[in-house]
């Protein structure tokens, strides 16, 4: 999958999904504290990577996702590994 692919796929389930405003959603913000992501939104995003990816998230990789652009670099390295 190319990384257009899975930045797209993100990008809609944040907007949709969590209901982030678009204008927060860009490479460079933060999870956290640019688009409010939380605990229970942690927990949706793991079912959504699970079913839209087939991937199972490593809990203390992303411990290291800070941003955006890493949560896509995280995701684009488990697909290759797949």
């Amino acid at each position: 999958m190319e990384r257009t692919e899975i930045e797209q796929k993100v990008r809609a389930f944040l907007i949709d999904d969590l209901e982030i405003d678009e204008d927060k959603v860009f490479p460079e913000s933060r999870l956290k504290e640019d688009m409010g992501i939380d605990s229970l939104d942690y927990v949706d995003i793991v079912a959504v990577v699970l079913s839209t990816f087939g991937i199972k998230v490593n809990i203390e990789k992303m411990k290291a996702v800070k941003t955006l652009s890493q949560f896509i670099d995280y995701l684009e390295e488990e697909l290759k590994q797949k």
